[in-house]
């Protein structure tokens, strides 16, 4: 599948590190939360990227695709191919989301989504500091909210993982879980022993090049699912043995600590 041109309507400054894009596609792209766009910045290279509303993307500066990307304005134009992916199953009618900075991204219209059919929705959503808060009001009108940083600039000091332990999540139908690996991780062992892991989705990140399944290097081990065809969200109990956590693997395959 070629790109399409998408032209940039609006550039929204969500936080020094965080932009999110607008584009002129709602009358074709059609996705559901949690599906993914391959973003193709002209001259530098082609990037998944994350649908935060139908038709907008919300993008961390992280490397030289992402720093491209900033750089662009209003008028400018990127190519866009997707959606791809499995996207979120929403499951129940009490739901757990659980964000950690840029992770916010597809899981703040999967509480929109939830929210506007009666499902009740509760977000944990940790960031670094009150500067990096972002999409607040999106979970906060979907439901209870609880905000928390890692320097207790804003909400409570402390990790998501910590507001965990107060939280019965046998009680939620499914929980959600999107954010640095790191935290997925430590989120993982939190709801293994709680005996939910079936009941808990995650959202991956790889490095994807095709994005749809062909070329085999978002493989992760050691069932060899693909993360953008099979992903990029699994549950739980596919992660517990897999590499998740673990190792990760560079352009090149070469594997790279969590």
């Amino acid at each position: 599948m070629r790109p399409i041109s998408a032209n940039i309507l609006e550039v929204i400054d969500e936080t020094p590190t965080i932009k999110t894009f607008r584009l002129d596609t709602s009358s074709w792209l059609k996705g559901k939360p949690g599906q993914f766009l391959m973003a193709w910045v002209r001259g530098v290279d082609e990037v998944p990227m994350t649908m935060s509303y139908d038709d907008c993307i919300t993008v961390q500066k992280v490397g030289e695709a992402t720093g491209a990307l900033f750089r662009l304005k209003k008028g400018d134009s990127l190519g866009i191919r997707g959606p791809y992916g499995n996207g979120w199953e929403l499951v129940g009618d009490n739901i757990l989301l659980i964000s950690g900075g840029v992770g916010s991204a597809p899981l703040a219209p999967l509480a929109e989504r939830a929210a506007a059919i009666g499902v009740q929705v509760t977000t944990v959503a940790g960031y670094r500091t009150n500067e990096e808060v972002h999409f607040q009001e999106r979970f906060r009108k979907a439901g209870k909210t609880i905000i928390a940083t890692d320097d207790g600039s804003y909400g409570h000091k402390g990790f998501v993982t910590d507001l965990l332990k107060d939280i019965g999540l046998n009680t939620f139908t499914q929980i959600y879980c999107c954010g640095p690996e790191k935290m997925m991780y430590r989120v993982l062992g939190i709801v293994n022993e709680s005996g939910m892991s079936a009941c808990a989705q995650f959202s991956l990140q790889r490095y994807l090049k095709c994005g749809i399944g062909v070329c085999g290097s978002c493989c992760i081990d050691p069932a060899g699912l693909r993360v953008c065809r099979d992903g990029p969200v699994f549950t739980g109990d596919v992660l517990v043995d897999s590499e998740f956590g673990q190792y990760a693997r560079d352009a090149s395959g070469r594997r790279m600590k969590i």
